[in-house]
């Protein structure tokens, strides 16, 4: 745990202190805007089934019987690759976040919401992803730690594993806050993003119950503490962005669709769904 909270540090905390100290102060900070805050909650529930799904299909390939819950797994039978098979969800949400990426870079006059969308898709598969690697190269339990053990993968490899995790943080960090459609800009861009990723949680917590404490709250708070970091010092490092305000997203149409993603959830995937 000791080591889990000095990766926090230096992957979330440290950028973010550094990121809203170099931003230009261009506008007194600002609540996030509440459409932004559903969507970014959507997409980190949407990236969560994603992984578990890319979890569980490479097992059934592999001939076993996997087992999907909203918020576990399980399996039945043995295969020699099954530890390995742990690592696909983590490349099933970067395949995500790259996806969104491109879609928000090939699509700038979508509307503000699906900007908004494909931008907390995007930030929601990189870094849960890159957030994942990061975690594996230190705690062997992880998912992306259990593929590592099966691949033999020692210390030295592991610190590098450990960089290029970083890396692909602070890459994504500075591609999605250049291609932002959010509404804050400067130093608030920073602010809004923290406030939004802190206050997402509090609506992810439902989708995650019942389950440890851990597993409910620190997980994704870890993922958007470290994805704060990074967005708000990619933002200060652009000189190139603009001061003009964006247009907010919806609000409605996301928040029905939360719900809906919610009663699926807690209605169909909690009982669990056999591969």
């Amino acid at each position: 745990m000791t080591a889990a909270l000095y990766l926090v540090l230096a992957l979330g905390i440290a950028p973010l202190i550094a990121g809203l100290i170099l931003a230009r102060p261009t506008a007194t900070p600002s609540l996030p805007a509440p459409g932004s805050i559903v969507l970014c909650a959507l997409a980190f529930s949407l990236t969560f089934f994603w992984q578990e799904l890319w979890l569980v299909l490479p097992k059934a390939w592999a001939g076993l019987d996997p087992i999907l819950f909203h918020n576990d797994h399980d399996w039945r039978g043995d295969a020699p690759v099954a530890e390995l098979l742990q690592g696909t969800g983590a490349l099933g949400t970067l395949g995500s976040g790259v996806v969104f990426l491109a879609l928000l870079a090939m699509l700038p006059r979508a509307s503000a919401t699906w900007r908004a969308f494909f931008f907390w898709m995007a930030a929601q598969g990189l870094f849960q992803a890159f957030s994942q690697l990061a975690i594996g190269t230190i705690i062997s339990g992880n998912d992306v730690g259990r593929a590592l053990a099966y691949l033999g993968v020692g210390a030295a490899a592991k610190a590098g594993l450990m960089v290029l995790a970083a890396l692909g943080m602070a890459g994504a960090g500075a591609v999605l806050a250049r291609l932002s459609p959010l509404e804050a800009r400067g130093r608030p861009f920073g602010w809004s993003v923290l406030a939004t990723l802190l206050a997402a949680v509090v609506l992810i917590v439902p989708f995650r119950v019942p389950r440890h404490p851990i597993e409910v709250v620190l997980i994704p708070l870890v993922v958007h503490l470290m994805a704060a970091g990074w967005l708000a010092l990619g933002a200060a490092l652009d000189r190139r962005r603009g001061t003009a305000a964006a247009e907010p997203p919806a609000l409605l149409v996301p928040l029905v669709a939360l719900a809906v993603l919610l009663a699926v959830f807690q209605l169909v995937l909690r009982l669990g769904v056999g591969f």
